[in-house]
C-alpha cells in the first residue's frame, strides 16, 4: 500500500496481459455471431515436424436443423456429432475422397453450428507449409480454400474432436489482429447444391488468401450475386 497525503492509495496491480487463446464461452454463440471474433484470428496447428499457424481471412457459417446446407440438417450421425457440441472443438470432414475440411464448432452443447474456415495467410511455418503444397505457385495460395488449409495445417481425421480452447492441444484458436467491420465482405456461400443463396461466406476485404468464388449446384443465385475479390 502506498500512502498518499491524506488518503491511502492502493497500487494498482500490473496489467495483465491480454488472452492469447479463445475460451469456450466466447465461442458458443451463433456462427454468424463468431464471425468478428474468428476473421483475423490464428488456427495454430503442432505437429512432429513443426508448427504452422494460419491467419483466418475467410468462413463460412453453418447452424443444424433451420440450415440445409449444413451437414447436422438432417440430425446427429457419426460423422457430424463433434459439430453438436461443446462449443471450441474442431470439426473434421472429409470430402470428395481426397480432401479434409476443418470447422470451429460454435454455439452449444446439443445444438449444432460452426465456421467452416475457407481461406488464411500462413504466418509461422511457412518452408513447412510448402512442403506440404508443392504445387502452390504463391505463398498466399498455401492455405486458399478449405482443403488448401488443412493440408497447410497438416490437420486429418486424427484432428476431428480437438479440443481448440486447451492449452495444450496440438491445435489452437489464437487470438489475431482483428478484422475491421468496413473490412469484412459477405455473399453466398460456395459449392453448395441447397441454400446457395444464404450470404454466410464472410472475408477480409483485400486479402490475396480469399479462395475464389465457385458457385454451387444448378440454381441460380438469387438473393445475393456473386462476390468478386476485393
Amino acid at each position: 500500500m502506498v500512502l498518499g497525503t491524506g488518503a491511502d492509495f492502493v497500487t494498482p496491480p500490473p496489467a495483465r496481459p491480454r488472452p492469447e487463446q479463445f475460451t469456450r464461452e466466447e465461442l458458443a454463440v451463433d456462427p454468424v455471431d463468431a464471425v468478428p471474433l474468428v476473421l483475423g484470428s490464428v488456427l495454430r496447428s503442432e505437429t512432429p515436424q513443426g508448427p504452422v499457424s494460419v491467419r483466418v481471412v475467410e468462413v463460412e457459417a453453418y447452424r443444424g436443423a433451420d440450415d440445409p446446407a449444413s451437414h447436422c440438417y438432417r440430425g446427429r450421425t457419426r460423422r457430424n456429432q463433434v459439430m453438436f457440441g461443446p462449443a471450441g472443438h474442431l470439426y473434421v470432414y472429409f470430402v470428395y475422397g481426397m480432401h479434409f475440411c476443418a470447422n470451429i464448432v460454435c454455439l452449444t452443447d446439443g445444438i449444432p453450428g460452426a465456421l467452416l474456415v475457407r481461406g488464411g495467410e500462413v504466418v509461422e511455418g511457412v518452408e513447412l507449409a510448402r512442403s506440404r503444397r508443392p504445387a502452390s505457385r504463391r505463398d498466399t495460395d498455401l492455405a486458399s480454400g478449405p482443403a488448401r488449409l488443412t493440408t497447410a495445417l497438416g490437420l486429418t481425421a486424427s484432428h476431428d474432436g480437438t479440443d481448440l480452447t486447451d492449452p495444450g492441444s496440438p491445435v489452437r484458436l489464437l487470438r489475431g489482429d482483428t478484422v475491421a467491420p468496413d473490412q469484412v465482405r459477405r455473399g453466398p456461400r460456395v459449392g453448395v447444391a441447397t441454400a446457395m443463396e444464404v450470404p454466410w461466406r464472410f472475408w477480409e476485404a483485400g486479402s490475396p488468401a480469399v479462395s475464389p468464388y465457385r458457385r454451387g449446384g444448378r440454381r441460380r443465385v438469387i438473393a445475393a450475386p456473386p462476390p468478386t475479390r476485393d
